[in-house]
């Protein structure tokens, strides 16, 4: 199936995909990586195979990684099937947890049941393992990826190797929501990624471009939309 059988055209508007690392050995433990270089596991190396040949079929323009192991060896499989270099940034790391990386989230909920509630909440005053706030991983999102995208010509595409959580608010941050909603968006699965596109020149109260959320949580691609959506 060629790309433009997977995907509508993409027109003028740009797309930034946040696509999450494969599987590492603290996933399937349950740890909270953070900023820990943890690399893929083997399961993890074949999520990211898989989901490349997926994402190659959109035809990327650029590609962005987090620097550290799993997100950059997911970004890789992706390297290895389009023509396209890896630029990292460490802004698009995951949120630096301090003394909660490497624990088992029943650890950190039995040392830390108050902490943890409020994070899981989305409180943005809340320091993960006296690390960093929700906000401040979101904001360090933005950045680099608004930086990144400014490289890429309307109708492009940018593919960002990230991590869940960051993805996460950082998706919550471009679309503008109250940080009260940032809660209403999952997470992302191992190798699953989310779309957001760019709402035309549409321009929100503080002058910053509009993005709508196309897919969210996904592992395929979709269709081209031939029925009415008003129905």
């Amino acid at each position: 199936m060629s790309s433009s059988t997977i995907l509508p055209p993409a027109g003028a508007v740009r797309r930034v995909v946040f696509w999450r690392h494969g599987r590492t050995l603290w996933n399937a433990d349950q740890r909270f990586q953070g900023q820990a270089d943890i690399e893929l596991d083997d399961v993890g190396r074949a999520q990211a195979d898989k989901a490349a040949a997926l994402l190659a079929a959109v035809g990327p323009a650029r590609l962005v990684s987090s620097d550290l192991r799993r997100a950059r060896a997911t970004a890789q499989a992706l390297a290895d099937l389009t023509s396209l270099d890896i630029a990292t940034d460490p802004r698009l790391r995951e949120t630096y947890a301090g003394s909660w990386q490497g624990l088992t989230f029943e650890q950190i909920a039995r040392d830390y049941p108050v902490d943890l509630l409020r994070w899981e909440r989305d409180d943005i005053s809340v320091r993960a393992g006296g690390g960093e706030t929700r906000l401040e991983v979101a904001d360090r999102m933005r950045l680099g990826v608004l930086e990144a995208l400014s490289g890429v010509e309307p109708g492009g595409t940018l593919i960002v190797a990230t991590h869940g959580g960051a993805a996460r608010v950082a998706i919550a941050r471009l679309m503008g929501l109250p940080y009260d909603y940032w809660g209403t968006l999952s997470g992302l699965s191992n190798c699953n990624w989310s779309v957001l596109e760019e709402a035309g020149n549409a321009r929100g109260a503080a002058g910053e471009r509009r993005w709508k959320l196309t897919e969210h949580n996904a592992g395929t691609l979709p269709e081209p939309q031939s029925e009415p959506v008003e129905d």
